[in-house]
């Protein structure tokens, strides 16, 4: 049984853009996937065809192999499993038209001249966490390629032109015939000659020694958003590699890592930190100041605080960094035991375990022992 065409598998026609190929299959991969099709047979099947099909095509060497030669594998000969021998003779025709020039939309070929976009670059930028919460503006300096302006991209020497090359005719391909059972085959690679340019430059630029391009270090004004997180990135348009042909300049994605905080953690837009109290603060409670990212404010602690309890303060944490309010600061009661103890200490602890009383050795009796009851307690 033959593949049906990728394309058809994704409901696309040839010229779909990569954000075509990928909403055709999330949508085709939720409609087929068998967690959700438990009682349709076929829903693995389709669901791996798929899969198989954006596989490819979001590939764009396996799209480019693919759009030229289909499901057949020219490294394997007509006599491979995808080759001749497994295909029906719809298939059989196509690839004749292929070979010697037929309507088939796989032969067409890239333009060597026309305009073609720079490639996208990505930088990792590391900021502190008050940076983070309320943004910042700063200059970083990225390697990136730009157009010569000694020669304005076209590779060669001022005041002299590129040739085109005689090899390919300016089209950076050439044409190889091999003989075959089925007749002459006629296979395009790219131009060894002039390397896929169409162009040879017999005077290069001394600047960009016939590239087009130079390297340089190039400084970027970014603005961080407040509110930004741990690997959230921004597209700064125009900043990433320049185009060719007079094709316009790629993208920057700036990635941003997140320096830990001392005192401060994050989850979201709420701020997190532990604040240590004394025996004697939480038994008679107090007011203390606690940092927040904002300043010092004041938390009332009741009387019989326990270790461990929570506080809220409202609207003291961070911005969200698409505008969607603010978050909090939760304030977690740390009682610090202390280690030593003067014999004045120890003793007024111990009145005050009598005054109580509780004398100390009860408690911890009463705690054992209900620990074994617990442990040892009938079904």
């Amino acid at each position: 049984m033959s593949k049906r065409d990728y394309y058809e598998v994704l409901g696309l026609d040839r010229n779909a853009s990569k954000e075509d190929i990928k909403k055709a299959y999330r949508k085709l991969a939720r409609q087929y996937h068998p967690d959700v099709n438990k009682d349709d047979p076929t829903a693995t099947d389709k669901f791996k065809e798929v899969k198989e099909a954006y596989e490819t095509l979001s590939n764009d060497q396996k799209k480019a192999h693919y759009d030229q030669f289909g499901h057949t594998d020219p490294n394997q000969g007509f006599g491979g499993g995808q080759g001749f021998g497994g295909a029906d003779f719809g298939g059989f025709g196509d690839i004749f038209d292929m070979f010697f020039g037929g309507g088939g939309g796989s032969s067409r070929r890239r333009d060597p001249n026309a305009p073609r976009q720079g490639a996208d670059l990505q930088y990792t930028m590391t900021i502190d966490f008050e940076e983070a919460a309320f943004g910042k503006e700063t200059d970083i300096k990225i390697p990136r390629e730009e157009t010569c302006e000694t020669c304005h991209g076209s590779g060669a020497k001022p005041g002299t032109t590129p040739d085109t090359c005689s090899h390919c005719g300016g089209s950076g391909q050439l044409n190889v015939e091999q003989n075959t059972p089925f007749g002459r085959i006629v296979n395009r690679r790219v131009c060894n000659y002039c390397q896929g340019t169409g162009k040879i430059i017999k005077e290069k630029c001394s600047t960009c020694g016939g590239d087009g391009k130079v390297k340089v270090n190039k400084t970027i004004h970014v603005k961080i958003p407040a509110g930004v997180d741990e690997g959230q990135q921004i597209r700064i348009s125009g900043q990433g590699e320049a185009g060719s042909n007079g094709g316009p300049s790629g993208d920057l994605y700036v990635v941003f890592h997140i320096k830990p905080h001392k005192f401060f953690e994050r989850d979201g837009d709420d701020v997190y930190c532990e604040i240590p109290l004394s025996f004697a603060q939480v038994t008679l409670g107090d007011e203390i100041e606690v940092p927040t990212l904002y300043g010092r404010v004041k938390l009332k602690i009741p009387a019989g605080t326990q270790t461990g309890t929570h506080f809220r303060l409202k609207g003291k944490g961070i911005k969200n960094v698409r505008g969607y309010g603010q978050g909090d600061q939760h304030v977690t009661v740390n009682v610090v035991t202390p280690k030593h103890l003067s014999d004045k200490e120890r003793e007024l602890f111990k009145q005050l375990a009598e005054i109580s009383g509780t004398p100390l050795t009860e408690v911890q009796n009463e705690n054992f022992f209900s620990k074994v009851k617990r442990a040892f307690k009938a079904d």
